[in-house]
């Protein structure tokens, strides 16, 4: 099995050779009939799920599909089903809400994790890259303990923010910006500003540990 390439070597432009591991599960995972896009537009509420379809087979979601965790072997590929939609490189697993506009808030547990990112991309990124590197996607990167704004391979420092526990994430498709938040403030550390231009998803990549997501919750009172 070819195991998901580090979070630390996404800045690196051009290819790199993967360390294959062979491993054998029992397990198959099972997959939905069909993808469920939740159309969100109005309001600030975004109700999803991870969407199994899209997950590296190095991720497993539990939780009723809110939280994933790393495994570092991972199911065997020859036991998921051979899908178009799911990374196959890059341990990224997406939200199976999409946004064409509004507002929207969700937040981020993260526990026993060093490497990892959240954010959003376009729905039909392409399923050989991982978030951060190309033109459609936007991320907040942890990684060796730093914060780090990540798009088009570029990453930019981010500043006032510690050891993550649970994160915010702001959304403003009219007016082309993504927050990172600090939700004991409450308060917008950082935001990546973009010309949004087609349907988004919620994205996520982790390394090790695991996530664990919470949608429909209301942005906190006296973030702007």
């Amino acid at each position: 099995m070819a195991a998901p390439r580090s979070l630390a070597l996404c800045r690196r432009a051009g290819p790199r050779a993967l360390n294959a591991v062979l491993h054998s599960q029992s397990r198959v995972l099972c997959l939905s009939p069909q993808r469920r896009y939740v159309s969100n537009t109005a309001g600030n509420c975004l109700q999803f799920k991870l969407d199994e379809r899209t997950a590296h087979s190095s991720l497993d979601l539990f939780k009723k599909n809110t939280g994933v965790i790393y495994r570092i072997l991972g199911l065997d590929p020859s036991l998921v089903l051979d899908n178009p939609e799911r990374f196959r490189d890059w341990a990224v697993v997406f939200g199976d809400g999409r946004v064409d506009g509004g507002r929207h808030y969700w937040e981020v547990t993260v526990r026993k994790s060093q490497e990892f990112r959240v954010g959003v991309a376009e729905a039909s990124m392409s399923r050989d890259d991982c978030v951060g590197t190309n033109s459609c996607s936007w991320v907040f990167a942890y990684v060796q303990r730093k914060w780090f704004a990540m798009t088009t391979n570029e990453m930019v420092p981010v500043s006032l923010a510690g050891k993550p526990d649970r994160v915010g994430l702001l959304l403003d498709y009219e007016a082309g910006w993504l927050g990172l938040v600090d939700i004991q403030e409450p308060l917008v550390i950082h935001r990546i500003r973009a010309p949004f231009r087609g349907p988004l998803c919620p994205a996520f990549a982790l390394w090790d540990g695991e996530l664990l997501t919470h949608s429909d919750v209301e942005v906190p009172p006296g973030l702007e």
